[in-house]
């Protein structure tokens, strides 16, 4: 293995430069892992444009990630050279009332690599052993890259309680949105509505699965949920849009003593209607990233052919082509799912 390796670096908002720097060194307790996909989420576009409140430049990315052992240190008994792994990217201290309850995913001082601590975009990168999830041998690169959004969807899906038997809605229909509709027929939703005001991300979202799907632009919300669900709509309004408009959709049209779970991160200070909140006596629930458990679960319902990863899959990028893929991004939004970046491109 060679001495030095090529990280990105994000050294101002949209301005991506590649410095050469030694491989890291890890610790008895790490493992050093051959980085081989990289998947671009939301929250990574708006680094790129200067709108993420908790980062400073100058920036190493990458949070959505596959990867091969190459090495491993000498205290980490549970992993081998060769492997294929994820990573969980959170930092937590261990000590906060959040993490000593189980809920290290809302740590007090809670950082994700890529963001707030450095992320995967490089050649090679050191990752303690405990942050590290093995996927199966079946698995190729670029599903793995997506363990970590459907993690996502498990947890939020989870935030819902027992979804079997239930009629779910879901608000948008991005990557999370469509994940999150095939997580909950996996979990046994009996019926699942995505809607969105794009007919390309419905189209797709029918395709991965979803039984009605519905373009808010052309259709009333309202209408649609009794067509679909009947009278008593909705047993639960998952929102992965995050704004006042589908926020406002669910609390206006959510059941009566039934719960809305807002998964997406919401786009500024939120102005909606908490009187018929209040009203309607509506859980307002809420979804933070996932834990190890969620992961597992990913894994596991992917292995069991419940979930396409594929469809999702929009389009591949080499490592040096980084900032052309956030241009890509920026350029084709309406028909971008997800894009991935090829750190090492000699394997699928």
């Amino acid at each position: 293995m060679k001495d030095t390796m090529i990280q990105e670096v994000m050294v101002k908002p949209h301005e991506i430069e590649f410095r050469e720097i030694p491989v890291p060194e890890i610790t008895k307790e790490q493992v050093l892992v051959k980085v081989k996909r990289i998947g671009v989420c939301g929250s990574d576009i708006h680094v790129f444009h200067g709108q993420h409140p908790y980062v400073t430049y100058p920036l190493t990315q990458g949070h959505e990630v596959s990867a091969q052992i190459v090495k491993v240190g000498e205290n980490v008994a549970d992993f081998k050279e060769g492997q294929k792994v994820t990573i969980e990217p959170q930092i937590y201290c261990g000590h906060c009332h959040p993490c000593t309850h189980g809920k290290y995913n809302l740590c007090e001082s809670l950082k994700v690599i890529g963001f707030q601590a450095t992320g995967t975009a490089s050649e090679y990168f050191a990752v303690d052993a405990s942050k590290v999830t093995p996927l199966p041998d079946s698995f190729t690169y670029n599903e793995g890259a997506m363990i970590e959004p459907l993690a996502v969807t498990v947890h939020a899906c989870k935030r819902a309680g027992d979804v079997k038997g239930m009629k779910a809605a879901v608000l948008g229909a991005g990557p999370i949105g469509i994940l999150l509709a095939q997580t909950l027929k996996a979990f046994g939703a009996e019926k699942v509505l995505v809607t969105d005001v794009s007919d390309f991300r419905l189209k797709l979202a029918k395709e991965c699965g979803a039984d009605f799907i519905c373009n808010t632009k052309e259709r009333d919300f309202a209408e649609n949920l009794v067509e679909c669900f009947g009278e008593d709509k909705a047993d639960v309004i998952f929102d992965c849009a995050g704004n006042d408009i589908t926020m406002g959709q669910a609390i206006q049209n959510a059941r009566k003593g039934s719960m809305i779970v807002l998964v997406a991160v919401y786009a500024g200070m939120a102005k909606v209607d908490l009187a018929k909140l209040n009203d309607s006596e509506l859980d307002l629930n809420t979804s933070m990233m996932y834990r190890h458990e969620d992961y597992l679960e990913a894994i596991r319902i992917v292995q069991e052919g419940k979930v396409q990863l594929k469809p999702l899959m929009t389009k591949h990028f080499s490592f040096e082509a980084y900032q052309e893929a956030y241009e890509y991004i920026d350029q084709n939004r309406e028909t971008t799912m997800k894009v991935l970046i090829d750190v090492d491109p000699d394997e699928e």
